[in-house]
């Protein structure tokens, strides 16, 4: 059968389709395209394990660890990794959204997948994830298999209203991650592409852990709505951050919010942001940090009526990469107290990116170096938001 033939029986068994039949429908494709099998995996929230989908008659899986397996490479570098076992071979598929990963295909075949054939197989796999997205609309099976622990009650109501954490429009690559997954604080972060504009937002609510967590969360909830509100109202960035306290004061006058706005033009690079009380962000080209975005320009939210906010402008050249993070990453501490601070972030992301990781698995990889600084138990809410401006001539391919 061909690749044709393969996408659309998938959608013709689509319609109809529950999150359980997922697992069947990927074996039977793989079979029309000549492979003994395929079986779905689904990266868990820490971004640690890809953890199997099963179904009915399902070969049996493991979970997978992403550090050190094929697996966990093609999740990691967004490719198809392939390679000999015992009974044959195995294709490693990444599951995306775009550049939004969501685990991996395994295929399995007798031999090694020719490289004419491996198209098939990723085509396959898009679609599967389409699905997969689709039905965690409406389904809890998918939010189920994720999760490797209970999530507290301020973690499910924050995480329900972040945008997926990574986005690509051919022109700029956006990618953010909150930690911790299941007990968060009052961090969140939001973006959106609008025609050439891409809006940014990172905030951090006062209170964390479990006992200031739920207040924090729901003013971190209320900038969140506040700040959609006013950029599809077509607020510039003065007005919205002035929406945003606005909103917060007339709910919570002791609330405090310090977060930082940001706009950037794909066409031309140019960066405009608002600090308000929080680290402004750093700009890497080149493998070095070229600026240390000014902070703060605004008082932090619900204070915003004492002063008003100043607009930072940065010119971007293709291929610079822009870094928001809020304290819980530079104010992490060792056992022995010590800080990991701005001198540690940078060397690390200095790092990262040379070593010509994409912008998702930079984003992954520096978190979790905060949290194995800290024995992995934040003291706050580490979260970063990264931007890479590729350029107005990359296209939307």
């Amino acid at each position: 059968m061909s690749e044709r033939d393969a996408l659309q029986g998938l959608l013709r068994r689509s319609r109809h389709a529950l999150p359980e039949d997922l697992p069947g429908m990927a074996r039977w494709a793989a079979r029309q395209l000549g492979a003994d099998d395929m079986v779905l995996y689904l990266v868990d929230h820490d971004q640690r394990q890809l953890l199997p989908l099963s179904g009915p008659d399902v070969p049996r899986r493991e979970a997978l660890s992403i550090e050190g397996t094929l697996a966990g490479r093609a999740f990691s570098m967004l490719r198809p990794v392939g390679g000999p076992v015992d009974d044959g071979a195995r294709l490693w598929l990444p599951l995306l959204n775009g550049p939004e990963r969501m685990g991996v295909a395994e295929v399995v075949a007798a031999a090694a997948v020719p490289d004419s054939e491996v198209a098939a197989f990723e085509a396959v796999a898009s679609l599967l994830t389409e699905m997969v997205i689709t039905r965690s609309h409406y389904s809890d099976t998918i939010e189920q298999v994720r999760r490797r622990e209970p999530m507290r009650l301020p973690a499910e109501m924050l995480r329900s209203q972040l945008p997926p954490l990574t986005f690509s429009t051919g022109n700029l690559i956006i990618s953010g991650i909150l930690e911790p997954c299941y007990d968060v604080g009052g961090d969140a972060f939001d973006y959106a592409v609008n025609g050439d504009t891409a809006h940014l937002a990172l905030f951090d609510a006062v209170g964390h852990g479990s006992s200031g967590g739920m207040r924090a969360v729901i003013l971190a909830s209320l900038a969140l709505a506040a700040y959609r509100n006013a950029r599809r109202g077509g607020f510039d960035l003065v007005e919205t951050y002035h929406h945003i306290d606005t909103a917060v004061r007339e709910h919570d006058r002791r609330g405090l919010i310090t977060g930082v706005l940001a706009e950037l033009d794909q066409r031309t690079g140019r960066l405009r942001a608002i600090s308000a009380g929080h680290p402004g962000g750093l700009v890497l080209r080149h493998g070095r940090v070229v600026t240390v975005l000014p902070t703060p320009t605004a008082l932090p939210v619900a204070l915003g009526d004492r002063r008003p906010p100043v607009v930072v402008e940065e010119a971007l050249e293709p291929g610079d990469d822009v870094l928001f993070y809020t304290d819980g990453i530079i104010e992490a501490r060792s056992a022995d107290g010590e800080r990991f601070g701005t001198e540690r972030l940078v060397d690390f992301t200095v790092r990262a990116l040379a070593d010509g990781l994409p912008l998702p698995e930079t984003a992954r990889r520096l978190v979790h170096a905060i949290l194995a600084y800290q024995d992995d138990q934040l003291q706050d809410d580490a979260t970063v938001l990264m931007v890479r401006f590729l350029g107005p001539t990359t296209g939307r391919g």
